[in-house]
This record gives C-alpha cells, structure tokens and sequence, in this order.
C-alpha cells in the first residue's frame, strides 16, 4: 500500500503544479477557474487517497473520505460563484453585452 500510496502523493502533487501553472498561463478568467478547479480537485483527492494509504489504518481511510466527499461537493459550487462573478464582470464591462455589439 506505501509504494501506491507514494504513486497517489506525486500524481497529485504534479497535478496540482499544472493547475497552478494554469493559472498563469491561461487568459480568462474563466479558463483560470477552470484548471484551478478541475485539477484542484484531482490533484487534492490523490493526495488525501495517497496519504490514507500511507498512513495505513482504517481512521485514515474514514478521515480521507470525508475529505474526498467535503472537497467534491464544495468545488463545483466555487467553480460555479467564480464563472457567475466572471461573466458578470465580463457583461458589465461592456464585452459580450449584444446590444454593445457592432456589426
């Protein structure tokens, strides 16, 4: 279980060091809050899973679902603020807006 768990703990981390790199090379805002939370979210559920299975025990394992669970239910619903606060930012700034449109 330590060499799986070992897999889990560098496939996060480097999972999440592409959701950070995301952050800086993508353009919008919308494509930001897309790799931060899509990738966040793997990059922490393989890191809490790898850390269960190091640790061993079945109180790891418990704590390490409720963290999975916790983590999957509040992501979707900070990517979902983040693209609403996004997408007004973008409507009132006059981008986007049809009646702001030439053509």
């Amino acid at each position: 279980m330590s060499v799986a768990g070992t897999i889990l703990l560098v496939l996060g981390t480097l999972v999440l060091l592409l959701a950070g790199a995301g952050l800086f090379l993508l353009g919008d805002a919308l494509s930001r809050q897309h790799a931060a939370t899509k990738a966040g979210s793997l990059g922490i559920v393989a890191i809490v899973a790898g850390a269960a299975l190091v640790g061993g025990s079945w109180s790891w394992g418990w704590r390490a679902l409720v963290i999975i669970a916790l983590v999957w239910m509040t992501m979707p619903v900070a990517s979902h603020v983040l693209a609403r606060a996004a997408l007004r930012e973008r409507m009132a700034g006059g981008k986007d807006v049809p009646e702001a449109r030439e053509e």
